[in-house]
């Protein structure tokens, strides 16, 4: 398989599979003396998560974190402060699968015969036999993409500290939309989104705030914790707060389930939601990412133009669709509509749109990165659908699965957002290699 490595100076590479022993992210260009932790970055992977909320799985992986090699074990010399600082040497992140039964694996084995419509299942097995790792879905569950979500955290910690900052939401679901386009608010109810779901989550509590893992643990010390979690994960779950919708619109001015800037909005999306997943099927919907703070000229034509380079998320399981700035709604724009007119400022040039979501000729403008990602409804339904046996080719019936996402939507923002941060550091490394060596050659 030779499609799990991305980028060309910050570069990821990815292993495992939904029902593998776990997951595991290859950081290859992660600078030194970035201080992390896993309790942060599980702060990013429980936003992913199955079984968090009535609009995900039910499957109860706690998507629990280990940073394995590339960060300093100790202090490299007595009082430099550097412990758990990264040293510049690949950085590995494993996770674990922990909600592995057998019960789950018997109902897989039952079914691995008739393929789901709309699912990979069916073209993976025609591209790797038998031997597919077909219990789960394997690389093509939609659990890979914790992978993504943990490689973006650190991207995203480094992007900080070049000024860059990198935020989704939900712009639509269920063909509910949010019209909003105020960037600082949709920022401040994301961020607000984040500390709630961090806050009422039972595992953040109970692992990392009340300290059973902590970062001066050896790899073996965590796992015999893990293996006890295993055990105990219904236990845990049990811990977790009631979500109180009024009392969290209160304190945290967001939805209890759904990261949209306006609640009253994302109450009915929640709504219609709710009222397809009664009746066995699924819902879609658009997610969107910012990104602000980058410099004029990032990007490299031709086959890297940032727009392009953004289009690779389309690797993300359920996306079917990329978008940036007005999208696919310049085709009903003339010219003079879609242009953005620039003046110049107080010595800054200042656009009076973004219709180009901050990007033309495939190189940043300056303005805000916007970009949109389609989603579509899980294919994994409880309703009776057509499928042939694989094996036989008989035609068959596929009967309706109950452990599903009523809508991946949900889970996918945070996908989108770390994704985004990794093509965007990625690219910002060619950008100021290639604006040093030109300054460099201005000099001789």
């Amino acid at each position: 398989m030779n499609g799990c490595h991305f980028g060309r100076f910050f570069q990821v590479s990815v292993a495992g599979g939904s029902y593998q022993e776990g997951l595991v992210s290859v950081l290859q260009g992660v600078p030194p003396s970035l201080a992390l932790s896993e309790m942060d970055i599980y702060g990013d992977l429980l936003l992913r998560k199955p079984g968090a909320d009535e609009l995900s799985s039910p499957r109860k992986e706690p998507d629990l974190p280990v940073i394995f090699t590339g960060i300093n074990s100790w202090d490299t010399i007595k009082g430099a402060g550097n412990k758990n600082h990264t040293n510049g040497t690949p950085l590995t992140i494993l996770i674990p699968n922990l909600d592995r039964h057998d019960i789950h694996v018997e109902q897989y084995q039952d079914t691995n015969r008739t393929p789901r419509p709309g699912h990979a299942s069916y073209a993976s097995f025609m591209k790797y036999g038998a031997d597919d790792d077909a219990i789960g879905a394997g690389i093509f569950s939609g659990r890979y993409t914790a992978t993504i979500v943990a490689a973006g955290y650190v991207a995203k910690e480094i992007l900080k500290r070049c000024g860059v900052e990198v935020f989704s939401f939900i712009r639509e679901m269920a063909g509910i939309r949010y019209e909003g386009e105020d960037i600082a608010l949709a920022k401040k109810v994301s961020d607000s989104y984040k500390t709630m779901r961090r806050d009422y989550d039972p595992f953040y509590q109970e692992i990392y705030v009340k300290k059973r893992i902590t970062m001066d643990m050896r790899y073996l010390e965590k796992m015999r914790i893990f293996a006890e979690i295993e055990k105990e994960i219904d236990y845990i779950r049990s811990k977790a707060q009631d979500f109180d919708k009024n009392d969290i619109i209160k304190r945290y001015g967001v939805h209890p389930v759904i990261n949209c800037p306006d609640v009253d909005t994302a109450e009915r999306m929640n709504d219609v939601v709710s009222r397809i997943t009664a009746v066995g099927d699924s819902s879609g919907g658009v997610v969107e990412v910012v990104a602000t703070g980058l410099p004029a000229g990032l990007g490299e034509p031709v086959f890297h133009k940032l727009d392009a380079d953004l289009g690779t998320m389309l690797g993300i399981a359920a996306i079917k669709g990329v978008e940036i700035g007005a999208g696919f709604q310049v085709k009903n724009m003339t010219g003079y509509e879609v242009n953005d007119r620039m003046r110049a400022e107080n010595g800054k040039v200042v656009f009076d749109s973004n219709n180009a979501g901050g990007i033309t000729g495939g190189l940043t403008t300056g303005q805000p990165i916007v970009v949109r990602l389609a989603v579509k409804p899980t294919p994994t339904i409880a309703i009776k659908q057509n499928t042939v046996d694989k094996y036989t080719l008989e035609n068959k019936e596929l009967s309706a699965i109950t452990r599903r996402d009523p809508t991946i939507v949900n889970r996918i923002w945070p996908v989108a957002e770390n994704m985004t941060a990794l093509i965007l550091l990625d690219n910002l490394f060619a950008h100021y290699g290639y604006q040093t060596i030109s300054e460099a050659a201005r000099t001789v």
